[in-house]
Formats: structure tokens, sequence, C-alpha cells
């Protein structure tokens, strides 16, 4: 069921689908909601599942001047709270891995366990903080569908896609609906946002990364790396995948999910 809510006033939509424990989607840059809608269905038959749009993106409006990754968690609290859900599995892909970071940092009690489904603890390098300023640029001249056009399609592995070329006029398509403005301010908030290693060395919560083999934003080399300074963690490698493995490898996905949510949230 989706529908709309005053979160940290302002108002999202959300859906909320299924009965039991809770997992909540978070999704990435230039996404909605709508992109985990297989995930949901799946998700739904074995647990509450609950997904936003986040502020700036889809038909949720953002804070002007003041969103950041912890203003996003902010608002996914106060949805919670209204929803009454005290505790949950919280997995965010990609931008929404960086907003599922902030809340877990800031709302331990909350946030059960963690899921970043293509996403990573480290912040921006210098270099993509100018790659960031100049799609800022971009779309401040009219052209978010060159911008759509271009990361959309990176999102999958380039052995995928031909195979998903109907998804990703899809994804390119939900993301015009989007006030440009929200887009503009959720890049500024990636780029300053906090490097959460510090963090991610003392974190207690139980925590999965989900990587694609083939994801052309976060290298394989990288993804081991992480792996490798984080061996308390659990580790799934998407092996057909690039950064949108959830609809890559759809029912691998969704197994990995439930059986971390099984072991998490007994």
């Amino acid at each position: 069921m989706d529908f709309f809510i005053t979160t940290n006033n302002i108002a999202m939509r959300a859906s909320d689908t299924g009965k039991g424990k809770v997992i909540i989607l978070l999704h990435g840059y230039l996404e909605t909601m709508e992109i985990w809608e297989n995930t949901i269905s799946e998700l739904s038959k074995q647990f509450r599942t609950v997904a936003v749009d986040l502020p700036g993106h889809g038909l949720s409006k953002f804070n002007e001047g003041s969103t950041t990754m912890e203003f996003m968690a902010d608002c996914i609290k106060s949805l919670l709270d209204k929803l009454k859900i005290s505790e949950c599995l919280i997995v965010g892909h990609s931008m929404g891995g960086y907003v599922a970071l902030a809340f877990a940092k800031k709302y331990p009690e909350t946030a059960k366990a963690l899921c970043l489904f293509s996403s990573t603890p480290n912040g921006d390098t210098e270099q993509k903080k100018k790659d960031r300023d100049r799609e800022i640029e971009l779309i401040k001249a009219g052209k978010l569908e060159l911008i759509l056009k271009t990361n959309v399609k990176r999102g999958f592995a380039d052995i995928n896609v031909k195979k998903f070329d109907e998804e990703i006029f899809a994804i390119e398509d939900t993301a015009t609906v989007a006030d440009t403005d929200g887009i503009i301010a959720a890049l500024q908030a990636m780029k300053m946002r906090e490097d959460m290693n510090d963090f991610m060395k003392t974190i207690q919560h139980k925590t999965l990364f989900v990587f694609g083999k083939f994801d052309n934003y976060i290298t394989f080399d990288v993804a081991e790396n992480i792996m490798q300074k984080y061996p308390q963690a659990t580790a799934a490698i998407l092996q057909n995948s690039g950064h949108n493995g959830f609809i890559e490898e759809p029912e691998e996905s969704v197994k990995i999910l439930c059986d971390f949510a099984e072991k998490t949230m007994k």
C-alpha cells in the first residue's frame, strides 16, 4: 500500500506491505521506491516490508538548504515512529546505504541489522566530489536527462545492458518525476557526507555487504578491500551483476536478504 506521510516536516511517499519482522528498503541516487517493486513482492511474503521515496527523489519533498544523510535518516526514523516500528533490518542501495549508515549510527536501538547493497562506508574522494559538482552544473543547465542516459545504464553490468533494456528505460522515465532542486540537494549531501569507516570499526549491528562482481561504480578490488577490512560482516557476491544486483539477479538477491534477515531478526 502506497501512501504519503509527513516526516521531519516534509511530505514523503512510502509503502508498507506484508507482516512480521520489518525490512526497510532505501533506494539509491536518481531512483525511487519503484526500483524495489519485485523485491518487495518477494520479501513481503515473509516480512513486513517498508520502502520510501527518499527526500528529493520521486514524489517526496526535501528540506532546501539542510538536506544531509542525517536529515534523511531522521525522516526514516519519523516514518518508522508513525508506523509504530521499533526495530528493523535497514537495507540501503548505493546512496541509500549512506542513509542506512547514518541511521544505524544515530538510531542504533532501531536498526537491528544493516545491509549495504552496492554501497560502502567510504567518503567521497576529491575526484568524486568534482564529478558531483559537474553533475550539479549539468542539472542546473537543464540536462538531467543526459545524466540519466549515462548513469542509469552504468548501473548494470555491461553484459546485462541489452537484457535489461526495458528496466533501464523505466528507471530513467521514473527519475524524471523528481524535483531537480531535490536531486541537487542529494548530490550536495553525498558530497559532504561523513566517511563512516571509523563507525564501521566499532559498529555493533549485524552487517551484510552485497556487491556485484561487475559493478561499474564499485570495482571488485574496492569491494574485496572492504570485505577484508570488515571480516566480522557477512558478505555476498552476485556473480552476474553490476550495481543493481536485486534487478539483475533477483532470486539470488532475495535469498541473500531473507537468509540474513532470518538470522538477525529472531
